[in-house]
């Protein structure tokens, strides 16, 4: 499927644009600020020259602390323009995450946005390494300031002759069961998503015009970056923190026509009170990712902007989505089915293969997928195993050959000798008028496996012994008479990470 030279460096992305005459087509909406295909090649081939000046080798790691701006793709594909090795990370983890990440890289230049300067500095104190912070934004003292490292450089520079099998990026995953884990991503890893994914999921054009968020995620680096860049689209950088009147508004102002978010985001737009106003009449396709999408938002969402959304599966390991609905083949509440290019299988316990309608831990194969954990032998023995990559994710197949999320392998609940999954009764839960989110996990009592439902009341409830016994009731009613939450605890807002998954492990 994916034929590239045996010398091929992914920073190529941009040249194609120019040699396509794209050079002068705004590629970057951010704000007021707009970056043609010319200005986007010209700063990273600075980039590249920036990083040779302060000593930086090929394969050697260049530590990211970026917000979704220009500057992003900029260092991202600067770095790999030398042959470099740029790790993006959440630039909202604690100070002590900072220190890790530097230390885990080896990084002996960090490239941050002003903001996180300050935090990264208190992470440094007694590092024993010399590290040189080159910093976006504002100057700041003991720092050097991008801008005029940038405007130093000449802008041009031919691509490191890499191999499409050398190491090209990392990007950080997990953090639920300890420190982050860096996930290994080669040369032709980005290409190969983009004839995958892009291509017979997304059908991306030259004409579109993409609208995603967290660049430093494999979700949101595919849908921002990598995908409009290789057919020549343009994309919308929104580095501001997110809130669903802000998304609406610059939807219906710069007017995308793709547009990538989350189940937790589309259903807070959705209770945006002003939703309806907005006109979302430009987007052609809405895709969801990062965990499951409840059927009951789908549905909403079709009702009030006539639009489906494409509910898909991806992970850091394989860069991007590998099961997804598609436009013609849709099953609301099901990942739907392997997107070409990419295989499934789902295994028991003891690693056979199921194949009936019973839950296998599901597995995958396609040439996007890492090689390894860095410094993580073990956990890559574990879950790189042979060409097939361990996802964790409990599924059924359906008669039709669409996958249905079960919750994680470690998520399932066994109450009273019998299976329970979290995703069926959240979905039952999410369809009662007084529940705005929910989260369903395990916890034990006495001894015992009881199911808790943590939930976020719609506006307008409050919480009370009688709506805990008609939520019990509702559950009753729709699943297995055993399905139903034992406990309900109500708060205001669900723990989520960066790209709004919900975090249930803070919950048990």
């Amino acid at each position: 499927m994916l034929d590239l030279p045996e010398r091929y460096n992914v920073s190529t992305l941009v040249d194609a644009n120019l040699q396509a005459g794209r050079g002068g087509k705004v590629v970057i909406y951010c704000g007021d600020e707009r970056v043609t295909y010319d200005d986007l090649y010209a700063q990273v081939c600075r980039m590249g020259r920036a990083l040779r000046s302060l000593g930086v080798e090929r394969e050697q790691r260049v530590l990211l602390l970026l917000n979704d701006t220009p500057a992003f793709p900029v260092a991202f594909f600067g770095a790999i323009r030398i042959g470099a090795v740029p790790a993006p990370i959440n630039p909202l983890l604690r100070e002590e995450d900072y220190r890790h990440f530097v230390e885990d890289t080896g990084a002996s230049v960090v490239i941050a946005a002003a903001m996180y300067v300050d935090k990264l500095m208190r992470a440094l104190h007694h590092h024993p390494d010399s590290v040189t912070i080159v910093a976006e934004g504002e100057p700041i003292p003991q720092c050097v300031p991008l801008k005029e490292l940038l405007g130093a450089q000449e802008a041009d520079l031919a691509p490191a002759r890499t191999h499409r099998d050398d190491m090209a990026f990392w990007l950080y995953s997990g953090g639920s069961t300890g420190r982050p884990k860096a996930v290994v991503h080669l040369q032709h890893d980005i290409p190969y998503t983009c004839q995958t994914y892009a291509r017979h999921v997304l059908d991306i054009r030259e004409s579109d015009l993409v609208f995603g968020r967290v660049l430093f995620h494999a979700y949101g680096l595919g849908n921002c970056l990598s995908f409009p860049f290789s057919v020549g689209a343009s994309t919308v950088l929104y580095p501001a923190r997110p809130t669903p009147s802000g998304i609406l508004q610059t939807i219906q102002k710069l007017r995308p026509t793709l547009f990538f978010s989350v189940p937790t985001f589309f259903n807070a737009i959705l209770n945006e009170p002003a939703s309806r106003q907005f006109d979302l009449s430009s987007v052609r396709t809405c895709v969801s990712a990062a965990e499951p999408l409840p059927p009951e938002t789908w549905q909403r969402w079709k009702d009030t902007y006539g639009q489906e959304i494409l509910d898909g599966i991806g992970s850091t390991e394989m860069l991007h989505i590998y099961c997804s609905n598609r436009a013609g083949a849709m099953r609301p509440g099901s990942t739907g089915k392997p997107v070409p290019g990419y295989e499934l299988r789902r295994v028991d316990d003891q690693g056979n293969v199921v194949s009936d309608g019973r839950p296998g831990i599901l597995e995958v194969r396609g040439d996007s997928s890492a090689p390894a954990y860095w410094r993580q032998h073990a956990r890559s023995q574990q879950t790189m195993r042979g060409e097939w990559v361990v996802t964790g994710d409990l599924y059924r197949v359906d008669e039709d050959g669409f996958y249905w999320y079960e919750g994680r392998a470690d998520d399932m609940m066994k109450v009273g000798g019998e299976w329970v999954s979290p995703i069926e009764m959240e979905n039952a839960l999410l369809a009662h008028p007084s529940v705005q989110e929910v989260a369903v996990v395990g916890i034990s009592v006495d001894g015992t496996t009881r199911i808790r439902a943590v939930i976020v009341l719609a506006p307008g409830n409050r919480e009370s012994d009688e709506l805990t016994a008609a939520l019990q009731d509702w559950c009753k009613e729709r699943l297995q008479r055993y399905k139903f939450p034992h406990r309900v605890t109500y708060v205001t807002e669900l723990p989520k990470t960066a790209t709004g998954k919900i975090q249930r492990f803070q919950l048990k």
